[in-house]
């Protein structure tokens, strides 16, 4: 019987694929491995991407390289991780942002937070703090409030990240005010506006709005979680600051892009849940940002992607926000 050219090329597929996960059990990684951020360097992802690649590298003796590919809602970091070659080298640490949001955003997205990635492990969930211009003249949640009835759609509020716009959109439509969005690559360069009076307000990660609350720049007035930041606990939860019902966070997770051999995702995984758990990215990252250490097997965060993404899909047609 003659070996036809499909069954060479299946043979030959199949005894790489065994190769790649036999020596993925082995001796992985062999050569540097590449994290692709989906936000600019400063944010709280590009930090929990350098914090875990710092742990990796100890253990591994491999260099790791954060790679920031900022703009378009992380579109382009998204784009770029999902159509690297499936070999374990490339890694997409994100966010909620693209993996749970954006495809109730936008009519069309230039990947499929589904079909395009291979799930490795969650990294982390948090919430995010309500913070305001020092000038402004709002000192509490019920003042901001206040202001904001009296003159609608005039307080403007930023955003780089679809967590801190849904945030706000929330904020807009449990408090029954309207604010004027102001969006944002990413949630350092709304930070920066909002330093410097070009916006009034935003609700951001605590790793990126700490550093500017500590050094009194910018004014908290509430945290979004359920229970008051571990940072920060004399701040109030908006919730309890007047608004009911109001609960929503972050969390990061890292991916592979699809057909990732399973050996070579089972690695991924142990390696960035030993990561995250370590002391060096406690201290790097965690601890200093008020992020709770979350890992899954990759199974596990596949199907908190589902319920995720049915959650986050409530919450923006129910604050009326239509597709882009």
């Amino acid at each position: 019987m003659t070996i036809t050219t499909l069954q060479r090329f299946i043979l030959s597929a199949s005894c790489l694929l065994t190769a790649v996960g036999a020596h993925a059990q082995g001796t992985f990684p062999e050569k540097p491995i590449r994290f692709v951020v989906p936000f600019a360097a400063g944010t709280a992802t590009d930090q929990l991407a350098r914090a875990i690649g710092q742990a990796v590298s100890v253990e591994t003796k491999q260099q790791v390289i954060v790679d920031n590919k900022p703009g378009a809602n992380g579109f382009i970091g998204a784009t770029e991780a999902a159509r690297a070659a499936p070999d374990g080298y490339t890694v997409f640490i994100t966010t909620n942002t693209t993996h749970a949001a954006a495809e109730h955003l936008f009519k069309k997205l230039p990947y499929d937070p589904v079909k395009d990635f291979a799930p490795i492990t969650a990294l982390g969930k948090g919430g995010q703090m309500m913070v305001v211009n020092t000038d402004f003249p709002a000192t509490s949640v019920k003042e901001f409030i206040a202001m904001a009835k009296k003159s609608p759609g005039k307080i403007t509020f930023g955003s780089g990240s679809s967590s801190s716009r849904i945030a706000g959109e929330l904020f807009q439509q449990l408090a029954g005010v309207e604010l004027l969005h102001v969006p944002y690559k990413s949630n350092t360069f709304a930070v920066t506006d909002l330093l410097g009076g070009q916006i009034q307000m935003m609700i951001t990660d605590t790793a990126t709005g700490m550093p500017h609350i500590r050094s009194g720049k910018l004014r908290p007035l509430g945290y979004s979680a359920k229970t008051r930041s571990p940072l920060a606990p004399e701040i109030p939860t908006i919730e309890e600051a007047g608004v009911k019902g109001y609960d929503i966070g972050y969390w990061f997770a890292a991916y592979a892009p699809a057909r990732t051999p399973q050996p070579v995702v089972t690695k991924l995984n142990e390696l960035l849940s030993r990561a995250a758990k370590s002391p060096a990215a406690g201290s790097a990252f965690y601890a200093s940002s008020g992020t709770e250490v979350f890992v899954t097997t990759p199974d596990e965060l596949a199907k908190f992607q589902t319920a995720e993404s049915q959650k986050w899909g409530e919450i923006i047609r129910k604050a009326g926000i239509e597709k882009e």
